[in-house]
């Protein structure tokens, strides 16, 4: 783990630099220097470090502040604090703000390296233990919908309440929503969690390769055909087929289906013999269903029958309240995927992000962050890293009259703190971890708030 460590030594004495320096160095580590706090917090933008040595008193930034602004930007960072002016409640005041030691000068070398030993052991451990839930979470590929806003914990709870009913849902949203991500929930949380889970998008293919996708073939069928293959109605065998845009699919294909549904029964193309369907089949359009029915893009009978139970999803734009807890998710996901640190976003790219309308919803919310990702080369993912047209645009409710103001920046993020405060029902840590600050932090914003 050695050569991965990259450590900052924070002292405005250039003797004390130094000895730390070397003694640290000598144990295989990278370590860079600051003389002060605001040139460690620019290194710290530009670097990424596992630990940070700091002085207690220096010039400008103290280290009690620049311990805050670690804390703020990147939890997982451990921080040491040194000091020739010891007291009890700046020892305290520092193990409360996230510091992991509080060591007095003069200091004995082998003490330091033992403590810098531990606090490394204990930043191992965290991005192991993250590690791994990340490993369990892809490899139960659990759909994960994350979600605080009220309208979606309604839809949820429904898709929950129906999921062992066996019921025929039919889904409907915007492109990029989660249709699917939807589905899956149902089928996980139904009686056939056990068994496959088949999706298919019936917008992509030709009439003739959907009918063979579907019900599959017998040997001789056409021309090519010199195997018998199953369909996807036999292949998900006691579990879920879900048909994604079924509104896509051709009329005659819609009447096949409509006696699957009625029957629960099916032949294959080209056979007489009558298989049995035992699965659960669930819908999703990115039209409005009764639309396509009205138009004659969707049988009547047949929307009828997948329309047992139809869930909305609402766009991200209308549930802006999500947005911070899906960045959050979405950062963490690419960043582990890519090998890379978390990082933060910035208050500006946040709000730019907050004025985009987004109408490729979730999706489009992820390939905007992944690709953020991807190019940021620091821990902190600002609004040079969005794309142009995140940036030019204007607040949905953006007015230009004397008697609506824009607000500071620091309104909106007393609004958006308040909000997300509001979805995890008030609870600190939880919000606090949406937000990317730490609890103390939190803490004192809302104090302040309630000042005002």
């Amino acid at each position: 783990m050695a050569n991965e460590v990259r450590i900052l030594v924070v002292d405005d004495e250039e003797i004390a630099r130094q000895n730390l320096m070397h003694v640290l160095g000598r144990e295989g580590w990278q370590v860079d220097c600051a003389a002060d706090g605001a040139q460690a917090t620019a290194l710290i933008n530009a670097n990424h470090y596992q630990l940070v040595l700091t002085d207690l008193r220096m010039p400008g930034i103290d280290g009690l502040t620049l311990l805050h602004s670690i804390k703020e930007r990147d939890e997982a960072i451990e921080v040491i604090v040194i000091t020739a002016h010891a007291s009890a409640g700046s020892a305290v005041e520092a193990m409360r703000a996230g510091a992991f030691f509080y060591i007095e000068k003069p200091f004995r070398i082998a003490d330091v390296r033992k403590i810098v030993h531990e606090a490394l052991e204990k930043w191992q451990l965290k991005r192991e233990n993250f590690a791994l839930k990340v490993e369990l979470a892809q490899s139960t590929n659990s759909s994960r919908i994350v979600s605080c806003s009220e309208v979606m914990q309604r839809l949820l709870a429904t898709a929950t309440q129906i999921a062992p009913t066996d019921c025929t849902v039919l889904i409907h949203g915007e492109t990029g929503v989660g249709k699917e991500l939807i589905a899956r929930h149902i089928h996980e949380r139904s009686n056939r969690a056990s068994s496959p889970f088949i999706a298919i998008n019936c917008g992509v293919l030709s009439e003739e390769l959907l009918a063979n996708e579907l019900f599959g073939h017998e040997r001789g069928a056409f021309t090519g055909a010199a195997t018998t293959k199953p369909g996807l109605l036999e292949v998900a065998e006691g579990g879920t087929l879900f048909l994604d845009e079924v509104t896509e699919m051709p009329p005659t294909i819609q009447v096949k289906l409509l006696r699957v549904l009625q029957e629960r029964e099916f032949s294959r193309l080209g056979g007489s013999q009558v298989i049995k369907a035992n699965i659960r089949i669930l819908a999703a359009t990115n039209r409005n269903p009764l639309e396509a029915v009205t138009a004659g893009i969707l049988r009547q009978d047949l929307y009828f029958r997948l329309n047992i139970l139809g869930l909305e999803i609402p766009p991200l734009r209308e549930r802006k309240g999500d947005l911070a807890i899906l960045v959050a998710h979405l950062l963490s996901r690419h960043a582990v995927r890519m090998g890379k640190p978390i990082p933060q976003i910035s208050n500006g790219a946040m709000m730019h992000l907050l004025n985009y309308a987004f109408p490729g919803n979730i999706r489009e919310l992820e390939n905007i962050l992944e690709r953020a990702v991807a190019l940021c080369g620091t821990q902190l993912i600002d609004e040079t890293l969005l794309p142009e047209n995140v940036i030019s645009a204007l607040p949905a409710n953006s007015r230009t009259s004397t008697d609506a103001p824009i607000k500071t920046l620091a309104e909106m993020e007393r609004k958006h703190i308040l909000d997300v405060l509001k979805y995890c029902d008030g609870n600190k840590a939880q919000a606090a971890n949406v937000l990317g600050i730490d609890r103390v932090s939190l803490w004192r914003k809302v104090k302040s708030y309630s000042n005002e």
